[in-house]
């Protein structure tokens, strides 16, 4: 038996390894199903038993007979599936609440005027704001824009009916487009610099084009006027339905602000919460210059914020802090930090000459001496840190700077988090295990589509393009993979992930240019698909005592599927669709 979570004082006498004895019955129990525990062994049981919120059994269906007395209630399964409660351990879901109600280009392929077509219905449709309210559109899959090699400028928008200052932000969450107006808000003119970590790209003259990379952006963030309190809430109700809809029960925010955190404990407040919610903040790099007052902010947060130890309703967690290294490999903002350049057609397009380019991205955001100190701090003071590291010189960058940490905290759990790990020079891979790294990976990205193929292929050239999105050989390495859907830079779709993570095949629908396999990854076992989506997402997330896996004394978080992942077609696994979510024992969603 794993040691039972901190708070359960009441005393438990176990008479096997799957169950707890006691004459006093179940609430609730499962007969007659499939289900997967994630547990050490991968144990499948057919019926489980649930007691104050926690699992008191799992075993056979005749032993769980001794759990069923006159209140419990019995779900006869009929031979479905049934596992733990899915764990996402990278997302933004306020963001995605935000982007459900909001002007949504819903990731599309679009021309130029297709575009401008679609901008043009959302500024008719809230003509009130005219003419100085902000537009804000949302989920622009730019890499998609039509045809190939399209690039936006701040014209495509100037040219839009309206006096409105516009953004378009990237469903990647590293770009914004801006028309005229909204540059002129932020003062951002031919004389302005780039900031560290952002860009400000320009035309031929000089001058801002429109497109702001990164902290290049992060100016509107006191220009536009903030939500209301009550918009938040809807929001974070938004993101909470659509999650459950999934079978998700615990994720992480990864880069939560304020607000955010504040919308959520409203939602808590007034009986909302269906999925437990793990807040994670963001050190900035300006932080670099004042590392303690950096960690005093986290720790001012976690008072306020974190709900203590797991309980069996759903609640609210600080236990983790967000980096960002770098920003995206993909064009057409070439912002991941590479150890070698970016590849650039010195021929011509009828006759393509690929090779070194000027550029190897930009400098990683934060150096190896000085994150290793505030991943030290972060350590000391109990917080998990989460980087975002896209490209191969940031992945080495913070192994780097984790060497270091692991030198000055010995023996310390410290469970540190690096997510999307897009390109990792193979050298790397077995740092991972080595220095206790987890790679939080969206599955969904490990397959030929626009942005690994239309704006990485040629970018990358062969050798680097073989190895993008290398999941299976972390894993071969062994590398401890969790999962991050990182949703909303794409919709929320953690079975179509799941499937790409085995296959590394796009959806048929895509077309003939993204049919076949991404590159010479072996891609993921099943098991270890659902494992990254389940106890390995929780153990990153510092919460694998209490969820994660549907062992005897653990939470009773649970999804139950209509169908089993685990032995149809690989393929079909994106068809999958939730039939219930259950969070401590209760049921928080349920597709009947």
């Amino acid at each position: 038996m794993r040691s039972l979570p901190l708070g359960l004082s009441f005393v438990m006498m176990l008479s096997t390894a799957g169950a707890i004895a006691s004459t006093v019955p179940a609430d609730t129990v499962y007969t007659q199903g499939r289900i997967y525990t994630a547990d050490q062994d991968d144990h499948v049981v057919d019926a489980l038993a649930i007691r104050a919120g926690r699992i008191v059994y799992t075993g056979t269906d005749a032993g769980v007979n001794a759990y069923i007395g006159a209140k419990t209630q019995v779900h006869d399964l009929h031979g479905g599936f049934a596992m733990p409660g899915l764990v996402d351990g990278h997302m933004h879901p306020m963001e995605g609440g935000v982007r459900a109600i909001g002007c949504n280009l819903n990731y599309e392929s679009f021309t130029v005027a297709e575009f401008q077509a679609r901008l043009q219905r959302c500024l008719d449709a809230d003509v009130k704001h005219e003419p100085d309210g902000w537009l804000e559109a949302t989920n622009w899959f730019q890499q998609a824009m039509l045809p190939s090699g399209t690039v936006t400028n701040k014209a495509m928008l100037d040219g839009l009916k309206t006096r409105r200052p516009i953004l378009v932000r990237d469903a990647f969450g590293h770009t914004v487009l801006a028309n005229s107006r909204a540059l002129a808000a932020a003062k951002i003119t031919r004389a302005s610099i780039d900031p560290p970590g952002g860009r400000i790209n320009r035309d031929a003259a000089g001058e801002p084009n429109g497109l702001l990379e990164d902290s290049a952006y992060a100016v509107y963030g006191n220009i536009i006027p903030p939500k209301s309190a009550q918009e938040n809430s809807a929001a974070a109700r938004a993101a909470l339905a659509e999650m459950a809809t999934q079978g998700l029960t615990t994720v992480l925010d990864a880069d939560t602000p304020e607000y955010a955190m504040k919308a959520f404990q409203s939602v808590q407040k007034h009986g909302g919460l269906t999925a437990r919610v793990h807040f994670a903040p963001q050190i900035e790099i300006e932080d670099m210059k004042a590392p303690d007052a950096a960690i005093r902010r986290v720790l001012a947060l976690r008072k306020t914020y974190d709900g203590g130890p797991t309980g069996v309703a759903a609640g609210l967690t600080l236990r983790n802090a967000k980096f960002y290294i770098d920003g995206v490999i993909s064009g057409p903002a070439f912002t991941g930090a590479m150890l070698e350049p970016y590849l650039v057609n010195h021929g011509s397009s009828e006759a393509p000459q690929w090779g070194p380019g000027p550029s190897r991205g930009p400098e990683p955001y934060f150096a190896t001496a000085p994150l290793a100190d505030l991943l030290t701090r972060l350590g000391q003071a109990g917080i998990d840190p989460h980087l975002h590291v896209d490209g191969d010189r940031a992945v080495r960058t913070g192994l780097d700077a984790v060497a270091l940490m692991r030198q000055r905290l010995p023996g310390r759990d410290v469970r540190v988090a690096f997510a999307h790990d897009e390109i990792v020079h193979p050298d790397d891979y077995p740092r991972f295990k080595t220095l206790g790294v987890t790679p939080v990976l969206s599955f969904q990205w490990e397959k030929p589509a626009p942005d690994t193929i239309d704006q990485s292929k040629e970018y990358l050239g062969p050798t680097r393009f073989a190895i993008l999105e290398p999941a299976g050989f972390l894993a071969k390495a062994g590398a401890q993979i969790a999962f991050g859907s990182d949703w909303p830079v794409d919709a929320l779709n953690e079975w179509f992930a799941v499937k790409v993570g085995i296959t590394r095949e796009n959806d048929p629908s895509a077309g003939a240019a993204y049919a076949g396999r991404l590159g010479d990854d072996p891609g993921l076992t099943r098991i270890e698909a659902l494992r990254a989506i389940t106890i390995m997402a929780a153990r990153q997330l510092h919460c694998d005592d209490a969820v994660g896996s549907l062992e005897v004394g653990k939470l009773a978080d649970l999804a139950i599927l209509d169908r089993n992942p685990l032995t149809i077609d690989p393929h079909d696994i994106a068809q999958v669709k939730v039939l219930a979510t259950v969070v401590g024992g209760k049921t928080v969603y349920s597709a009947r």
